[in-house]
């Protein structure tokens, strides 16, 4: 993918349309199997690890990690000035961007000033919201991604897939031949080869580097600190190598108290990986001092808005609340469906992206994503914050009937159904209506069930719906009929 089309799969400020993506990710077998197979595994770790011996802990921890996050968002310009005051009582420095343009102009300006040329950078999502390295690499700073997943994909000049897991779309083939094209070294397939090639070539990166950047998991506010998690060590590597770190965080990162960290941290990789902590927590207050042994010089702090401020103000400021787990993308059947992440043409993809990105990039933009779920209630049962996502996609799927986003077609459609599930006698007429129209197109199929009839294809406007799913003929008497002639309850009963 070059930079010009990750630009236009990405880009906010594009038009936004999901069903060419679909159809392009519906066709790559090999990807839908890999998306599918990774995210069933993890999911299943996930419930098994909060089914053994955390489960008696699980809901009271739970409900303590999602009372902590509402209690920080509805303070949060509170906890932001007492966490950049005890950063710059370190000794460190917060700026802060009101968009991701700003953002970047900030970081920019900190590489130029300190004569930075080469940057190692860790994971994180906010770095790809912004998309920061374009801009960096534009400014003349070489700019490595270290995380295994991540640094893969920017040797394909490709963008992540999944929240937790950025490669989750490519196996070892596909990373042998990006290492083979990129790096001038021999093709392999063997994991433990291609590991040992990138920290060859990562490890004299981290040796070079003037300006290492991170991520931030969570900002603790009454001690200015930064918690980093991670299972590869290469965040650790990329903030105490460099002379100067600089840390980008959404403003929604911080919160309360070092004693409440424990929660989240219980909780993070469990829900995401099924593990029981991640290999490594990062907890880092303020630069290098005299007696450490290493450190940045000068550590920064970009805390950026980019509509969060506008979502705090809503009634859907519970979005805000989440950790980046990655556990709604794993649990979701749609996210399965389409083969991951692009097909939802955003950073933030699966359940949380589709609620999220229209609240921060206008549901105009985006008016396929509040579509991007079957409400089956997978995510709200995943998530370790205990955030309602099925709620949330039901009011932009309203929000978008109010503002007439959608088309007048799809508005008289909604109009009509409400109208018949809200009269008994227009609910039963189109039942019959409907089950005459289905009978006629149905078509009798031996192979299906017991020699049933099937509705195979139907026409316009669910042809396209129709195209990947059989649905049996619905039973000749009505549930109904059934209570009325079993039950003997009367016709108004």
């Amino acid at each position: 993918m070059s930079d010009d089309q990750q630009r236009h799969l990405l880009d906010p400020k594009l038009p936004y349309l999901m069903g060419a993506r679909i159809d392009k990710a519906m066709a790559d077998d090999a990807m839908r199997t890999a998306v599918t197979s990774t995210t069933a595994a993890k999911d299943v770790l996930r419930k098994e690890v909060f089914a053994n011996s955390f489960a008696e802990r699980y809901p009271a921890i739970k409900r303590e990690a999602a009372r902590i996050k509402a209690h920080c968002l509805d303070n949060l310009r509170h906890y932001i000035d007492k966490f950049a005051g005890a950063v710059e009582g370190l000794g460190g420095k917060v700026h802060f961007a009101s968009d991701s343009q700003e953002a970047n102009r900030i970081c920019v300006a900190i590489a130029k000033a300190e004569g930075a040329r080469l940057c190692v950078k860790s994971k994180s999502m906010v770095t790809e919201e912004a998309f920061l390295v374009r801009d960096l690499e534009d400014a003349g700073v070489e700019t490595v991604e270290t995380d295994l997943g991540e640094f893969i994909v920017q040797l394909d000049r490709d963008a992540p897939s999944h929240i937790v897991t950025p490669m989750i779309h490519k196996d070892r083939r596909a990373a042998g031949r990006a290492m083979q094209r990129e790096l001038q070294v021999e093709y392999s397939e063997d994991p433990s080869k291609l590991t040992a090639i990138a920290r060859s070539y990562l490890r004299d990166k981290f040796r070079h580097a003037d300006l290492g950047i991170s991520g931030a998991n969570f900002l603790i506010a009454e001690s200015g600190s930064l918690v980093l998690c991670t299972n590869e060590g290469n965040a650790g590597l990329s903030v105490t190598s460099p002379r100067v770190h600089v840390v980008f965080a959404g403003i929604e990162k911080v919160i309360p108290r070092l004693s409440d960290l424990p929660f989240f941290l219980k909780l993070l990789a469990r829900s995401g990986t099924g593990q029981d902590l991640t290999v490594y927590t990062n907890i880092i207050s303020g630069p290098r001092r005299s007696s450490d042994p290493d450190g940045p010089e000068e550590l920064h702090f970009i805390l950026l808005d980019n509509g969060r401020s506008k979502v705090l103000a809503s009634d859907q400021s519970e979005l805000l609340a989440c950790i980046r787990c990655g556990a709604c993308l794993n649990a979701c059947p749609v996210f399965r469906a389409v083969g991951g992440g692009h097909a939802y043409g955003a950073v933030y993809s699966g359940p949380i992206g589709a609620a999220l990105t229209p609240l921060l990039r206008g549901l105009e933009n985006y008016p396929d994503l509040p579509q991007a779920s079957s409400l089956c209630g997978a995510c709200h049962e995943a998530c370790p914050v205990d955030i309602d996502l099925p709620k949330h996609f039901v009011s932009l799927r309203r929000a978008q009937i109010e503002q007439q986003i959608v088309g007048w077609r799809e508005r008289l459609a909604y109009r009509l159904w409400a109208k018949s599930m809200r009269s008994a006698l227009l609910f039963r007429m189109g039942s019959r209506m409907g089950r005459i129209a289905l009978g006629l197109l149905s078509s009798r199929q031996s192979g299906k069930a017991g020699d049933r009839r099937w509705l195979m294809r139907l026409p316009w406007p669910m042809k396209a719906w129709s195209m990947d799913r059989d649905l049996p003929m619905p039973a000749r008497r009505s549930f109904r009929q059934l209570w009325k002639s079993e039950c003997g309850v009367g016709k108004n009963g």
